[in-house]
């Protein structure tokens, strides 16, 4: 596997996925969704400057254990979440059920990716797309329960809105 290749790959996939994610917090009429989508955003481009990292380090640019290490966030598991998730937002997210369920896809083809690369590499390139899998699977539960949240109470509204 051409390591260098594949980093690349990934590293075109989280700008375009942190080009999503910060076109649709522009967008967004709701304060907490805008919120939620900045935040995948910023996560995004944590994403790219770790991948631009480890394509300097695999290249003999710096050494692999002089790469700045992703940290971990709890954002996506913690209370912060579940006040997310709560109705109001789900209601307000409704004209948005097709946006998040571009960004589970996003996040899910990304773990997927990772997943991937780290059961054809060794070593830290292995650790790091296993860390990078993990990240994006999370980020992936996210939206999946908030698509379904918000795809249920769409499907229970009266016709009209």
């Amino acid at each position: 596997m051409n390591l260098q290749k594949v980093f690349e790959y990934a590293l075109q996939r989280e700008q375009e996925g942190y080009q999503f994610f910060q076109t649709n917090a522009d967008k967004a009429s709701h304060a907490a969704a805008a919120g939620v989508f900045q935040k995948l955003a910023d996560e995004e481009l944590k994403h790219i400057r770790y991948i631009q990292n480890l394509m300097a380090a695999s290249t003999g640019a710096v050494e692999m254990s002089n790469t700045p290490q992703l940290e971990g966030d709890s954002w996506f598991e913690d209370r912060a979440r579940q006040e997310f998730l709560s109705q109001t937002l789900i209601e307000s997210m409704i004209p948005d059920v097709a946006v998040l369920r571009t960004a589970f896809l996003i996040e899910h083809d990304l773990s997927e990716f990772y997943e991937m690369a780290a059961a054809k590499s060794d070593g830290k390139a292995q650790a790091a797309f296993t860390q990078l899998a993990k990240w994006e699977r999370g980020h992936e539960a996210f939206f999946k329960e908030l698509h379904d949240k918000v795809f249920e109470e769409y499907t229970q509204m009266p016709w009209g809105g």
